[in-house]
This record gives C-alpha cells, sequence and structure tokens, in this order.
C-alpha cells in the first residue's frame, strides 16, 4: 500500500459546526477524538467520516437491498478519500423484538443450538429443536416469549361484596349485562353473600371451573354451560389485543392484566422436551439462565471430543463478554434491557473475533457506565482490534484510553460555534503539554475529599431484593451529595430506581431516557423557552404571539414549521431534505420580516444558549437560559432537533428543568456521560449548590471526581451479577480511601494516596 492510500484524507469538513476541517489520518492506528461536550467530535467522526464510508458501501448493493439499509446522505466535505469499509459501534440502545437477547445477538445462542443438537444423546432433533424461536422448541403456552398475560385476580374481582352488588370490576360484567348474568343466574350461588365468605369449593367453580366442569341448576335457555369466571376472561379478552380496546374497556384491561413469568416454562421460553434434554448434565435452558462468567467456567472444563472445536469458539466469546466487564450477564438477558454502554460492549464482541482487516471501526465513548477497573479490559479490546490490522477511531474522555492511543485529535477550543476546529493533533505525550481544555485538564491535580456536610436526616431502604441485590438494607442520608458506586452489574440501578421511589414517591429521577416529543420539539420548546421569547417578540412588535412560533401562525407553509420535507419514495427509506422555501429556518417570510433589535425569531432558533443569554436582558428568559448554561449545554441551539442530542445532554436538559424546582430529592444516574473532565466540577459545583440550598442529590456514577467530591458514598458490589448485589462500603469518601473494594482503590490511585 502507498504512502497516499494508506492516509484517510479528510479536507472542507463543514458538517454541523465543523469550520472546514483538513486532517489526515495514518490507517492501522488508534485514534482518540477529545474535545469538550459539543466541540464538534461526532460531527467529524460519525456524521462525516463514518458516514462518508457507510453511505459509499451502501451504494453497491442493489436498489432492492438498499431499502433494507439505513440512509446516509452526502457529508459536507470537499473530499473523503481513502476511505476502508466502516463498523460503527455506537451506543444506541438495543430494543429489538421481545425475541431478541443476549444470545441472539451475539450469535452465541446459535452455537449452543449447534453444539446441543449435535451433542445431546437421544437426539431430540436439528439446532431449530433447541431455539425458542421455533415451534420445535419454544414453549407452546407462551410460544418463546418467557412471559404471560396475568390476570390481577384482585383487581378484577371486589371479594367483599356480594354477586348482587356487582363484584366483578369491569364494564361488560356491571349486573344486568349478559356475561354478569352467566353468574347471577346460574343458580350456584348465594347472590346476597360476599364472595370472601364463600367455601373452598364456591371460589373454584366462580373463578376457575372449566367450561361444563359444573352443571347449573337454573338454565333459561340463554346459558346452558357454565363456565368460571378466569376461565371466561381469558378466553373472551386476553386474546385480544389491547390496542384495539376503547374507553372504559382499555382502562380495565390496562389494570387488571399484567405481563408476568409465563407458568407453563417458568419464564425459560422452552418446552418440556428441550428441559429434558442434557449435555454433560446441562440442558440449554440452565444454560442460557447461567450467569456468562459461570457458564464459561463449566463449558472450559467439558471434553466433546469431536465437538470440542464449537465448544471452545463458545467458551472464547463468553470469555469475551467478561473481559469487557459483562460477565454478570446471562444469555437470556432481553436485549431492550440493556444500557447504551451494555449496548456497545455486546456489539464488541461480535468483531473481536473476525479475521478481516484493513477494517475502519468507530466507537462512541464506549467506556460508559464502565467502573474504572475494568477501563484497562477496554483498552486491551480496542489494540486488539487494531493489531488485527485495523483503524480505529474512538470518541472518548477517559484519560486512560488516551494514553494508550497512538494518535490524539482534539476539536474545539469550544462548544459549538466555538468550537468546530483542530486544536491538536499529537501523542498522548504531547497531549499532556500541551495549552489546549483536554491537555489542562489532564494536568489538573486531583484533589483530596473536602470536609463532608452533615446529614439532616435520612432514607431506609429495606430488604431489597430486585434482580441480584441480596436483601440490601442501607440507609441513604438527606441534606447531601450521596454518591452510589461500583461495578457494573453490582446492583446500584435496581437500589436505587427500583426501591428509593417507593419509600420516597416526591424523589424525581433524573435519567437518561429519551425526552417523549415529535420532531418539532426543541430546547426552546422542552423548557418553556419558546413562550417567553414568543411573548417578548409580540410585545416588542406588537403583531400576535402565534406569528413568532413555528408550530403555529408563523409556521412555513411548506414543511409547517419543521424546516425540513420528507419525500416518501415507496421502494426505499423517506428522503429527508431541507426545505426551499424557507431554507431550513422554519418561519414563513411573514414571521422573519419582523425583528427585535436587529434580530429575527429565525435567527434566534439558530442562536445557541450562550449566544441568546447574551442578546436578550428580558429576567424570564435568561433565568432558563441560565439554567441550561449551569448544566453545560451553553452550546446547544435553541431550535436543535431533541432526538439529536446524547444521553447525557438528555439528562442535563432534564436536570436544567429541575433546578428551580420545588423537588426536595433529585436522583441522577451517570449525569457525567458525554462530559469532558474540565465540565465535570462544573456539574459537581452545580450539584453542590442544589444541595446549599437545602436539596438532597444522589448521584449513580463512575467518575472518580464526582465521587470524591460527594459527601457520603454507598459501594455496592464486591462484583457483578450474583457476585454482587451487597453493600460492600458506606461512608465519607476519605473512609473510602482506606477501603480495599475496587472503587477505593481506583481512588487512592487516583488521588495519588
Amino acid at each position: 500500500m502507498t504512502d497516499a492510500l494508506s492516509t484517510i484524507t479528510v479536507r472542507g469538513a463543514r458538517e454541523n459546526n465543523l469550520k472546514g476541517i483538513d486532517l489526515d489520518l495514518p490507517k492501522g492506528e488508534l485514534v482518540v477524538f477529545a474535545g469538550v461536550s459539543g466541540s464538534g467530535k461526532s460531527s467529524l467522526v460519525f456524521d462525516t467520516i463514518a458516514a462518508e464510508a457507510q453511505r459509499q458501501i451502501n451504494a453497491t448493493f442493489s436498489a432492492f437491498a438498499q431499502t433494507f439499509l439505513p440512509s446516509y446522505g452526502r457529508p459536507d466535505a470537499d473530499l473523503i478519500a481513502n476511505l476502508s469499509a466502516v463498523v460503527i459501534v455506537d451506543q444506541k440502545r438495543l430494543f429489538g423484538s421481545p425475541r431478541s437477547t443476549v444470545g441472539t445477538i451475539t450469535d452465541i445462542g446459535d452455537w449452543l443450538r449447534m453444539l446441543y443438537a449435535r451433542g445431546v444423546r437421544p437426539s431430540i432433533g436439528h439446532a431449530n429443536a433447541f431455539s425458542f424461536n421455533d415451534p420445535a422448541g419454544m414453549c407452546p403456552d407462551c410460544e418463546g416469549l418467557g412471559e404471560a398475560k396475568v390476570i390481577d385476580v384482585d383487581e378484577l374481582v371486589d371479594f367483599s361484596k356480594s354477586l348482587r352488588e356487582g363484584p366483578i370490576r369491569h364494564p361488560d360484567f356491571q349486573p344486568g349485562k349478559w356475561p354478569y348474568r352467566l353468574y347471577a343466574d346460574s343458580g350456584l350461588f348465594d347472590l346476597d353473600v360476599p364472595l370472601e365468605q364463600y367455601s373452598a369449593r364456591e371460589r373454584h367453580i366462580f373463578l376457575d371451573a372449566a367450561p361444563g366442569e359444573v352443571a347449573m341448576p337454573n338454565t333459561d335457555g340463554v346459558f346452558t354451560t357454565y363456565e368460571g369466571l378466569l376461565s371466561k376472561f381469558r378466553r373472551s379478552y386476553l386474546t385480544k389485543d389491547a390496542a384495539t380496546l376503547k374507553g372504559k374497556a382499555k382502562e380495565a384491561y390496562e389494570r387488571i392484566v399484567t405481563r408476568g413469568v409465563c407458568p407453563a416454562c417458568r419464564g425459560s421460553r422452552y418446552n418440556p422436551t428441550v428441559h429434558g434434554a442434557r449435555l454433560e448434565g446441562l440442558s440449554i435452558p440452565e444454560a442460557f439462565a447461567m450467569q456468562v462468567s459461570d457458564l464459561a467456567d463449566v463449558m472450559d472444563g467439558w471434553s466433546l471430543g469431536v465437538l470440542d472445536a464449537p465448544r471452545r469458539e463458545v467458551v472464547t466469546q463468553l470469555r469475551r463478554l467478561g473481559d469487557l466487564g459483562l460477565g454478570y450477564l446471562s444469555l437470556d438477558r432481553a436485549t431492550s434491557s440493556l444500557s447504551g454502554g451494555e449496548a456497545q460492549r455486546i456489539k464488541m464482541v461480535r468483531h473481536l473475533g473476525s479475521t478481516l482487516n484493513d477494517m475502519l471501526y468507530v466507537f462512541d465513548e464506549p467506556t460508559t457506565g464502565l467502573h474504572a477497573r475494568d477501563v484497562h479490559r477496554l483498552n486491551a479490546m480496542l489494540l486488539a482490534l487494531r493489531d488485527k490490522g485495523n483503524t480505529v477511531l474512538v470518541v472518548e474522555h477517559d484519560p486512560e484510553v488516551m494514553a494508550v492511543a497512538d494518535r490524539i485529535v482534539e476539536i474545539g477550543p469550544g462548544a459549538g460555534a466555538d468550537g468546530g476546529t483542530v486544536v491538536f493533533v499529537g501523542t498522548p505525550q504531547e497531549l499532556s503539554t500541551a495549552d489546549t481544555r483536554t491537555g489542562r485538564a489532564l494536568r489538573e491535580v486531583a484533589t483530596a475529599p473536602r470536609r463532608p456536610r452533615t446529614p439532616t436526616g435520612s432514607i431506609r431502604l429495606e430488604n431489597a431484593r430486585t434482580h441480584n441485590l441480596r436483601s440490601v438494607t442501607v440507609d441513604v442520608p438527606l441534606g447531601v451529595l450521596v454518591a452510589v458506586t461500583g461495578v457494573a452489574g453490582s446492583g446500584k440501578s435496581s437500589l436505587i430506581h427500583h426501591h428509593l421511589p417507593a419509600v420516597r414517591p416526591d424523589a424525581v429521577m433524573i435519567d437518561q431516557s429519551p425526552i417523549r416529543g415529535s420532531r418539532r420539539s426543541s430546547p426552546a420548546t422542552y423548557t418553556g423557552l419558546l413562550d417567553p421569547i414568543r411573548a417578548h417578540f409580540a410585545k416588542r412588535t406588537g403583531r400576535p404571539a402565534a406569528l413568532f412560533s413555528p408550530n403555529s401562525d408563523g409556521a412555513c407553509p411548506d414543511c409547517q414549521g419543521t424546516g425540513t420535507i420528507f419525500t416518501e419514495l415507496g421502494f426505499t427509506d423517506p428522503v429527508t431534505s431541507t426545505c426551499e422555501t424557507c431554507q431550513g429556518r422554519r418561519f414563513r417570510s411573514g414571521a422573519i420580516k419582523y425583528t427585535v433589535d436587529g434580530v429575527s425569531i429565525a435567527d434566534v432558533f439558530e442562536m445557541s444558549v450562550d449566544a441568546a443569554f447574551e442578546f436578550f436582558t428580558a429576567p424570564k428568559i435568561r433565568a432558563v437560559l441560565g439554567r441550561c448554561r449551569d448544566v453545560g449545554l451553553g452550546y446547544l441551539t435553541l431550535g436543535q432537533n431533541l432526538t439529536s442530542l446524547s444521553g447525557g445532554e438528555r439528562q442535563r436538559l432534564k436536570l436544567a428543568t429541575e433546578l428551580t424546582g420545588t423537588a426536595a430529592l433529585l436522583v441522577l444516574d451517570e449525569p457525567t456521560t458525554g462530559l469532558h473532565p474540565s465540565d465535570v466540577n462544573n456539574l459537581v459545583a452545580l450539584l453542590s449548590g442544589m444541595v446549599d440550598e437545602g436539596r438532597s442529590v444522589v448521584v449513580i456514577e463512575h467518575d472518580l471526581a464526582v465521587v470524591a467530591a460527594s459527601d457520603w458514598v454507598i459501594d455496592l458490589g464486591p462484583d457483578g451479577g450474583h457476585d454482587g448485589g451487597r453493600v460492600v462500603f458506606t461512608g465519607t469518601p476519605a473512609d473510602l480511601l482506606r477501603d480495599s473494594g475496587h472503587t477505593g482503590r481506583h481512588l487512592a490511585r487516583r488521588l495519588g494516596e
């Protein structure tokens, strides 16, 4: 390969806030892209380099095949040359279907099915016989879903009432209606005796009797066959799709019917035949239910003769999950339950065994959700991909990942309009002395824990047993900043998300889940900022406030205020293009012509939070903008679509709306996600300020700077899965430095103690 072809060339990259970036990236290196949040890292790596590589690959397929592939537009750049085939490993959730599990998404399940199909004696069939997605292997009751619709009997029946009083809590079973008369007119029950006083036999007949099991004393020609209430309800209602119900019937269904573990297969998804088929004493449902690290240990001790090759492949794949800090998962874990960080590391497993080289791998903050203990394992995986002859591009803030890079590219110097340029290219050693935001952050000396605040009270969480928690009882102090720590899978989220709200229903939970809204939603609409801005423009111009909204009278007539045109092509994905009438500005010309201090409403939507804070003087507007700046979102544009925000940005936007709220207890889930080290200090100061105002803040967090700045630490572990689920430490950060657990050791190392 010539020198020209061994370098990825980028010229004039202008995607989003990029300011005509020129960059040469030698292939075969591990390159980390650093910079503050919103500086343009993702715009360069994902929206420019990766998008163009994927677009060109997709263009080689037929038009029919392209209908099943993601659609990528041509990035705004003069030249992007010498690209390799790209693999994008991002943090998008693995929602999938209800049948998608860790085993299916990693292909480990396929290897296991083949192994069992060939190894089990006597044979029960081909590999499909060991699949819960095939009629040959699935549980017939739940059809391989592992869950069933369950009737909450106490919601359906008020046992304190008699039949005459109408005890069945469903609109179709009210007194006088035909379904009700089956029971009231059957002659089997005393209509004035409360159901709670029924004998065991009467209760069975009323609820569980099968059709025709009991003869009715009274038959008037209408009802000839008696059927218990639960049997009738299952047959008449559980076969229906809840989405087709309306009004009170829908409300009753949602109240009465819940999804629970399938009683036939107990959640395993498999039929009895598969449960009875064993290899080395282990059935495939048992293998899928085991913790990955345990299954690897068990199968490592098997000797299967001619089947040893596929057995070793399964063990290798399982070990890779463990190496990525996911050894606590089980293969039957639903992919929809995985966090963004877990999803990204799951995707990595599929590529680590690949023998392809000269590929381009792109990762988006792969340390998200990883404890400091496990970062070195991730680094080993990234270096292994590079050493196979691939180019690895990583967007990352973690100093430990930067330290193993061949090259670091820092985009900056600031965020939004203040970013978009290359401010540094060089080695990690050169960055450590560079006068850039990242260079200065790396040189910053970690400070020892400060004197903690005194709690004003506490919340007791008792006998918490959700997921892997082992009857945990712990006191959560109030009036202070509490950090809940522990390795991935140790039980942090299970403890806080599942049990704290039960004790304190008033707690405000601020997580990274998507913000509900349409494609019209933006930071301006979500924070309520649009209303005072419209009022401000209306007051200054004398025009109606509706004229200054893209969702009302001010909307461009062609795009209805979205700024984009969606064209359905029928045989392929819809094409999204900028509206030619308003040039993507959302507003009609009649609204744009009115200005305040030379600025139109469309100009305001294109302002960053920081720029708008400088422009507006109205206290109400500046108050909202100030909260957004306080959480590190000064670079966001007011009209930016909410779907373009990362999980960390979404959480900080939610936090901004709570800064002036009245909630006494706030819970945040890894709020440092996506934050540059220099911005973490600002977030800590913000959270500390909220505590100083008399509020209580609980943070689930891995970032050691946040842990050091907290008043109290609750550390779960010692490891993940069944090796976790216990409180291994509670106390101040200063006390944690003397603890021998994973968090204590890495905090001491971070602080140089």
